[in-house]
């Protein structure tokens, strides 16, 4: 019951953290802990359709291999498009990425699906395993789709692109993530391309626009960006 207890607590600690709840909220969790929590989940998480996401929220903590291991029976009973893409999903969350490699590419065998998720997941796989030419080969196949533009796979496919030296091919896919009071790692990243190609004058500028919104944002952000933000202020020491 003790351990549930502390589940529960870290639950509601993590979830009051994620939606930017009142400080309050924090105190109350952590000093009363039965109660607080109680009080928390009735009056902030609490309906019956997220009754559901909270048993498997806690079991994920409590048994984090349980949701891959019913993933991989569902498959067996039923082999489906919808039953491997949710484990290749899984795989992903879990950072398994070349066992999530090879689930999204089976699902590329039914035709009738729309292959853009499949390919971008790909496109963050490989990246975190380092394989930049299967990254830009995922990549070419959806950079023409509209939601390619502007996200996570696209930011893989520049820094792939600037890893395999095609840098002028690079920077048209990084400059499409330079958007105010957002992407901030992704624009740190950005900046620091454009440093390590002598390109001062942009990486400083970049910069500073990170370092001046970052002192409008509100605590909770603030402290999200933290690292973020921090790197920004150490290479901007040595300009």
């Amino acid at each position: 019951m003790y351990y549930l207890l502390i589940v529960v607590q870290v639950y509601c600690l993590y979830h009051a953290y994620k939606n930017s709840k009142p400080y309050y909220w924090y105190f109350l969790i952590f000093f009363i802990p039965a109660i607080g929590s109680l009080i928390y989940i009735i009056t902030q998480i609490y309906n019956r359709r997220d009754a559901e996401k909270i048993q498997e929220g806690i079991t994920t903590v409590l048994n984090p291999t349980k949701q891959i291991k019913d993933l991989e029976k569902r498959l067996q009973f039923v082999d489906t498009y919808a039953n491997r893409m949710a484990l290749a999903d899984a795989y992903f969350k879990f950072k398994d990425f070349s066992n999530a490699i090879l689930n999204y590419k089976q699902t590329l065998d039914d035709t009738v699906q729309d292959d853009y998720y499949a390919r971008q997941k790909l496109v963050q796989c490989y990246f975190q395993i380092n394989d930049y030419e299967s990254v830009i080969e995922q990549a070419e196949y959806i950079k023409e789709s509209s939601e390619f533009k502007g996200s996570i796979p696209q930011f893989c496919y520049g820094l792939a692109l600037n890893r395999k030296g095609r840098t002028d091919e690079a920077e048209i896919q990084l400059k499409q993530i330079d958007r105010p009071y957002s992407n901030y790692a992704e624009r740190l990243e950005l900046a620091k391309f454009y440093l390590e190609n002598d390109r001062n004058r942009e990486g400083k500028a970049l910069l500073e626009e990170i370092s001046t919104e970052s002192k409008r944002l509100t605590k909770p952000n603030r402290k999200l960006y933290g690292s973020t933000i921090a790197e920004v202020q150490r290479l901007l020491s040595k300009l």
